[in-house]
């Protein structure tokens, strides 16, 4: 990601989840009163890929799926005018360690309470608790709407 552009930025986790689309929307009303611009991040990783030997797979139809999903998801979530204000990165990997590294040097880093997988009654997510854990900036973990 390009965190040589100056001015503030705010990072934002996108993973499809209620509490990841509460979280957009909030760092886009931040972002607007600090004067920041917002890199949406989303995170793709072949589930089961490390640790055993699998046939080749072709990794670009998952990450071209992902963009098309998130630009349906940003348009969805803040209208059509709003998605021109924020980057938007899609990024394969790790959630928790593509983030980190993503908010380096950023005014803040949002993430949602909880993502698409784990426990219903968890409070936190494991990447929202591991980067609330280890990031060098502040983090905001925003709930999403009680279902």
């Amino acid at each position: 990601m390009d965190k040589d552009v100056s001015g503030p930025r705010v990072v934002v986790g996108v993973d499809g989840s209620p509490s990841s689309y509460a979280a957009l929307r909030w760092a886009v009303r931040y972002a607007g009163l600090v004067g920041a611009r917002v890199d949406a991040v989303a995170v793709w990783e072949l589930p089961g890929l490390y640790g055993w030997s699998a046939p080749a797979v072709d990794m670009d139809v998952d990450e071209d799926e992902t963009r098309q999903k998130m630009r349906r998801e940003l348009t969805d979530v803040l209208g059509e005018d709003a998605t021109d204000t924020v980057r938007t990165h899609v990024v394969h990997g790790n959630a928790a360690d593509v983030l980190l590294r993503a908010a380096e040097g950023a005014e803040v880093l949002v993430v949602g309470s909880r993502g698409r997988g784990g426990f219903a009654r968890a409070l936190l997510g494991s990447v929202s608790q591991h980067v609330s854990q280890h990031a060098n900036c502040p983090v905001v973990i925003v709930r999403g709407e009680p279902s």
